[in-house]
């Protein structure tokens, strides 16, 4: 029988037979099944290290709560559609279609390989009309209610792929990133260098298009509130949804605006003689010297109608990066009234106003803001100071000119009439209060969601556009809306398709034309995993009983560039349907763990770069048992093949360890003291792995398989083992690398004569209470620790007799006492207290009260280890000797482990959890 293991030999083995005996299927009669979720992939071909980290956590996890005896829910599938497959398509002279289809059967396959555990039985594909059928059912729900705009939007443009492209999509010319595949690599735009296409490195314009949006604005108050209640989640991505949602406290001031001509905006002449600007800083009104409005605000366009100096300026900003429109801008005819001064203020178009950010307006502080100052100087406008830094802040820099830079600090109010002398926050609130022309308000930076990409790759957005009628949505019974032949062509494909686009109105059954943006692939993924529920479900998108009893998501795997486009949209999505009453949840997820990133040579793996290491280079088993035992999930860590070696070298460790035992067969059936110590640490084993599988710690549990593997070694070197104890530890080892090395796991557990499957089998138990396996080995530990000191100290070459020697039982009650006591605020001596009680406790013998006094005196005020619950001078007694062969094998001598007397001069040495030590 050979003695190395080779996964590649059991590997097909093991997988046919967890794929005939359907052991990831749930059933279908399950009640709240654990509900582990890893982000599915982006078909982009291959798997990537990411992938292998993410599913190998999830697929341990669901593992080992399979073990524990839950229902577990661990389901598979493909964020499939999306222009990174339409590009790669183009590459190859194919269509999308059975590009993606082709990666899907690779990744797959890899998936496969690689042993993670889903119930295939829920697969699902985004890109297949039986998925994206209920993308378009469910924009017509909130097309009902309310929640989807149709509205002209400065977009990124690419006039060689004549197509919108995401903020995303959009890169610096030098820019080499190698995540163009990762479908939810998040949106985050370029700031610096020459924004191009990331397919054709074409540079990137703007244009204005209709398109359509999903109102995620109204949702921002309770995304952002939401967030301090998801107890399970990073606090670092939960930051940065706060910063994305971008909530502010400020105030609405609202200034009157004339000087022009023409109703402008549609005829509503009332309204556009007002402006509203938001500002987080009112008690800076008194600096206003201008107003400013985007070019794309009401206003802007009224404007323009009479003035053909505004209408060029909005032309050409709305068609440029807004990074590059700097502070340009144009005066207008218009005059804006302080609303505290009756003063008259000029009205300016300004590009560095954003359309999409507060009102659309801003109130021209250029004393204390620095986008305004740098405005007021590009344009030679007034600049005022009306907040000096307190003379008693020495951290204000009072010596600063306005000219220089704006103040944007806190201080004293100036130039401000009857606020002059007011310190700035209170001065603020008593403006606000006292004037009607403001009012307190909250804006949130979040922007609605734009879902319209003129591309062909995607879910056909289920609206009809009709000469009579306007917009109208595509009947239920209609639906899917399918993708008509992918057609190669410049810009997007479903104009092209013609007869595609040709059809009828659902309203008036006159010609009308469909809509051909499909949807931003973010809808797919926002509501996927409510979807795997009820995967064949034919009449909807999911069964709403299943979806209350089921969610949330027990645990949700990925990476934190997901947390502002992807998780923000998934929360959104779970909010708005449970207004529509189709969940009752509203919020999707319970606990989320964000995977960090596997280095190579101190930089993420990207192919671009040449640092790829692909799973298939080291093995399945040893990739996903290295990966998850090189860090905590959450830390990025670096690949090393001496580091991989360690995974490597644990999984022949163990399956040298079972094979020698089953051919071997040389155990005894007498029971000794030792043999007790290691069924013990059996079971401290089994606890500490428990507890760390709990919290995802795999690489603390394979520490403590590492451990335990170590201890048997030696346990079988120092005598012959007992039969039961060491198969028992072999049983409870392959037990516990399961869920990290299933193939690995089922091998030793098929050796062993385990009964069924390990992938089956109940978690293995302590025999013995564990709870206190941190305090029983603190104390083995530091008494061997403490013993080797003395050895080496003293000088000791070959120690013939070692005494262990355990403290007196009154010091155990001193030091319960002493962890109880209060620190004497009472006016009381504490030690007094704890020597009192000494004393006075019958079931202890104490000695004189000097003695008790001076270990109390030790003990009281001190976050010291004496007091731990569950110490006792009986239990460690009982403890050190099982572990006594411990030092016998380390240094050869004879060991004694016994209780201190009451006149033995090491009873004042021995403390509890430290016991005395006399070697000779």
């Amino acid at each position: 029988m050979t003695t190395h293991y080779d996964h590649a030999q059991v590997q097909e083995f093991w997988q046919y037979v967890w794929e005939r005996d359907d052991v990831y299927a749930l059933d279908a009669d399950a009640t709240d099944p654990t509900y582990v979720l890893g982000m599915f992939p982006y078909t982009s071909g291959t798997l990537h290290m990411g992938h292998v980290r993410n599913y190998a956590i999830t697929d341990a996890y669901s593992r080992y709560r399979r073990m524990r005896g839950d229902d577990v829910l661990h389901p598979m599938g493909w964020d499939a559609f999306g222009l990174p497959a339409e590009n790669a398509a183009f590459d190859r002279g194919t269509d999308p279609e059975s590009w993606t289809q082709a990666c899907i059967r690779r990744m797959r396959e890899e998936l496969e390989t690689m042993g993670f555990g889903y119930d295939w039985s829920r697969e699902i594909t985004t890109c297949e009309p039986e998925y994206y059928r209920w993308n378009q059912w469910l924009f017509k729900r909130l097309y009902e209610a309310g929640l989807v705009e149709y509205e002209a939007a400065t977009v990124n443009w690419c006039p060689d792929c004549e197509t919108v492209l995401a903020d995303a999509q959009v890169v610096d010319r030098e820019d080499e990133r190698s995540e163009s595949s990762d479908q939810a690599s998040g949106e985050a735009a370029s700031s610096h260098g020459d924004r191009v296409c990331w397919r054709c490195k074409t540079p990137v314009g703007r244009r204005e298009l209709d398109q359509w949006f999903f109102t995620i604005t109204d949702y921002a108050a309770e995304l952002h509130e939401g967030l301090d209640d998801l107890e399970g989640w990073p606090e670092g991505v939960r930051e940065i949804q706060r910063n994305w949602i971008g909530r502010q406290e400020g105030a609405r001031i609202t200034f009157d605006v004339a000087g022009y001509s023409g109703a402008g905006g549609g005829g509503d002449g009332d309204a556009d003689r007002t402006v509203d600007v938001f500002s987080t800083r009112p008690e800076t009104i008194y600096g206003a010297t201008y107003l400013a409005v985007s070019p794309g605000h009401d206003l802007a366009r009224a404007l323009a109608e009479d003035d053909d100096a505004v209408a060029d300026y909005i032309a050409t900003v709305r068609e440029q990066d807004p990074d590059r429109v700097g502070f340009s801008g144009v005066e207008t005819d218009a005059t804006a009234v302080h609303p505290l001064t009756g003063a008259e203020l000029p009205v300016y178009v300004a590009g560095y106003v954003l359309e999409d950010v507060g009102t659309g307006a801003v109130m021209g502080v250029p004393g204390h803001n620095e986008r305004d100052h740098s405005f007021a100087r590009e344009h030679d406008l007034p600049i005022e100071r009306v907040i000096v830094p307190d003379a008693d802040d020495n951290g204000g820099s009072g010596t600063e000119t306005v000219e220089g830079s704006p103040y944007t600090g806190a201080g004293v109010l100036e130039h401000s009439g009857e606020y002059d002398g007011l310190e700035s926050g209170v001065a603020g609130e008593r403006i606000v209060a006292d004037h009607d022309a403001l009012a307190d308000d909250v804006t949130y930076r979040l922007r609605d969601w734009l879902i319209s990409r003129q591309r062909y790759w995607g879910t056909p957005i289920p609206m009809v556009h009709c000469d009579e009628c306007g917009r109208v949505p595509v009947s239920d019974e209609n639906l899917p809306v399918e993708l008509p032949e992918f057609v190669r062509t410049t810009g997007n494909p479903l104009d092209a398709a013609e007869e595609w686009t040709e059809t009828t109105c659902p309203d008036c059954g006159g010609p009308a034309r469909r809509e051909t943006d499909t949807m931003d692939t973010f809808v797919d993924s926002s509501w996927y995993y409510l979807r795997f529920l009820s995967p064949a479900l034919a009449d909807a998108p999911f069964e709403t009983e299943v979806a209350n009893d089921w969610l949330p998501i027990d645990l949700y795997v990925g990476g934190d560039e997901h947390a502002s486009l992807h998780l923000l949209y998934t929360r959104f999505f779970t909010k708005a349907l449970a207004d529509l009453d189709l969940i009752e949840r509203r919020e999707p997820i319970r606990e989320l763990v964000s995977q960090g990133t596997v280095l190579y040579d101190g930089e993420k793996m990207s192919s671009s770069k040449g640092n790829v290491v692909t799973p298939e280079e080291y093995g399945a088993e040893t990739t996903r048992l290295f990966v998850l035992s090189a860090a905590h999930p959450e830390q990025d860590f670096e690949w090393t093949a001496n580091n991989v070696r360690g995974a490597y070298d644990l999984q022949q460790t163990l399956y040298r360890m079972a094979t020698a035992f089953v051919e071997e067969g040389d155990a005894r059936v007498e029971r000794r003291d030792h043999d007790e110590y290691v069924a013990r640490e059996i079971d401290r084993t089994i606890a500490a792995v428990t507890a760390e599988y709990d919290r995802y710690r795999f690489h603390r549990a394979a520490t403590e398989i590492r451990e335990l593997a170590r201890l048997l070694r030696r346990y079988r070197e120092y005598d012959r083992p007992h039969g039961d104890v060491y198969r028992r530890g072999l049983l409870t080892l392959a037990a516990l690398i399961a869920p990290m090395a299933p193939h690995l796991g089922e091998e030793l557990w098929n050796k062993l004569r385990g009964d069924g499957l390990a992938v089956e089998a109940d978690w293995p138990e302590p025999d013995h209470d564990a709870s206190q396996y941190r305090l029983e080995r603190r104390l083995i530990d530091r008494t061997l620790e403490d013993v080797r000191d003395i050895v080496g100290v003293a000088d000791i070459d070959d120690p013939e007799r070692i005494e262990l020697i355990v403290a007196p039982d009154w010091k155990y009650r001193a030091a319960e006492l002493a962890s109880r006591t209060d620190s004497g605020d009472d006016g009381s001596d504490p030690v007094d207290s704890v020597v009192d009680a000494v004393l006075a406790d019958e079931s202890v013998a104490a000695p004189d009260p000097s003695r008790v006094a001076a270990f109390a005196g030790e003990l009281v005020g001190r976050d010291g280890w004496d007091g731990e619950e569950g110490r006792s001078a009986d239990r460690e007694l009982a403890i050190l000797d099982r572990a006594s062969w411990l030092v016998t094998d380390e240094f050869d001598a004879a060991v004694t482990v016994r209780r201190a007397t009451g006149d033995d001069a090491q009873a004042a040495k021995a403390r509890p959890g430290k016991p005395a030590i006399r070697i000779s």
